[in-house]
């Protein structure tokens, strides 16, 4: 995407950090396009920061601060006349509402458009499309009620194990492996809370866990 998209971009924003930067940061080098980093307090001597053409700070180490912070975010693509933002991945790559936001203020959001966001972007949601179209799926739950007792309710049903997994992300974070009741509880509270700081959205959906399975590609 990057490649095809540089034809028309002079000035490329990367709202993410660390490594997942770097190799954005090098790949526009390559194809010519100067680079903006962000960077939080913590992360003001990182590499990524060192690496762009220029840099903007964007406020204190939790995330929910800083890089998901999409109004400051913006406003250092303004600042800096960047003409397109890489989300990188996690944090807003998957946040229909930034990629929309990034076409309101007239920069590219460099990714999927925002019905494919929309679509994809949210487990359940995907979910919900395979089981419109017959595609079978791993028993589960990604209902609407989020409440301890429903979802407990559910795990039940399901039977342990229970994979729970934050509704939006990925890379493995809010998601964690239940496989006993008594535990469910705590788990669901852990995983929230990390859904909560690495996506700003705690809701979650609730999968059988396959022990043993076998990947299959198409």
């Amino acid at each position: 995407v990057l490649a095809t998209m540089s034809k028309q971009l002079n000035k490329v924003l990367i709202a993410n950090r660390g490594e997942i930067a770097c190799r954005v940061i090098r790949t526009c080098n390559r194809l010519g396009v100067d680079t903006v980093a962000l960077f939080s307090d913590a992360d003001r001597n990182a590499m990524h920061v060192e690496m762009a053409d220029e840099a903007y700070h964007v406020g204190p180490p939790p995330a929910a601060l800083s890089y998901l912070n999409v109004p400051l975010i913006l406003e250092a693509a303004k600042s800096s006349g960047a003409d397109g933002i890489h989300p990188g991945y996690g944090f807003l790559s998957e946040n229909e509402g930034f990629a929309q936001s990034c076409a309101d203020s007239g920069v590219a959001f460099i990714g999927p458009p925002v019905k494919a966001i929309q679509a994809m972007g949210s487990k359940s949601t995907s979910k919900a499309i395979m089981i419109d179209a017959n595609v079978p799926v791993t028993p589960g739950y990604h209902g609407e009620d989020q409440s301890v007792e429903r979802l407990l309710d559910e795990a039940k049903r399901i039977k342990f194990p229970v994979l729970i997994k934050a509704t939006l992300g990925g890379g493995g974070k809010g998601m964690r492996l239940v496989e006993r009741e008594e535990d469910f509880v705590a788990m669901l509270d852990a995983c929230k809370r990390e859904a909560m700081k690495s996506f700003n959205d705690d809701n979650v959906l609730l999968e059988r866990f396959v022990v043993q399975p076998r990947h299959v590609e198409f």
